[in-house]
């Protein structure tokens, strides 16, 4: 029997083992985009030991529902307009988030873009916060 026949005889068997291999990866392949992510508590230890800022680019309604203490809304839709009011915090370690991750990953590249060598996206996001049982505010 050759490998063609094998493969043909156990089809089911391959697309199983590469579609499970491919989940296993994409953690792997997602954190390389969007910049540097850090957990939970890496980004308290920023915010607490280095005085990042937390910028959350949810829209208003979602950030009104809740958000990590002291954030600032600038809203994923308005962040190229407004990105210029983080100028001043260009040196400081600026901790991006949204609701799981995804928003905030974009947003990392216009940050980097203009300067901000420290910006970090929170992995997870505001759900990764809440599991890690941290306090929002509303």
């Amino acid at each position: 029997m050759d490998f063609a026949q094998f493969v043909k005889n156990n089809l089911l068997m391959f697309v199983v083992a590469i579609a499970s291999g491919g989940m296993l990866l994409w953690p792997f392949l997602r954190r390389g985009a969007g910049g540097p992510w850090v957990n939970a508590v890496q980004a308290t230890q920023l915010i607490n030991r280095e005085d990042a800022i937390v910028v959350d680019v949810r829209e208003p309604a979602e950030f009104a529902q809740g958000h990590i203490l002291s954030a600032r809304n600038l809203p994923m839709s308005q962040l190229g307009a407004r990105v210029g009011e983080l100028d001043k915090y260009k040196s400081r370690a600026v901790v991006l988030c949204c609701a799981t991750g995804n928003r905030s990953s974009r947003a990392i590249a216009m940050l980097k873009s203009r300067g901000f060598e420290k910006a970090c996206n929170l992995s997870g996001g505001l759900s990764g916060w809440q599991q890690a049982g941290l306090p929002v505010e509303k």
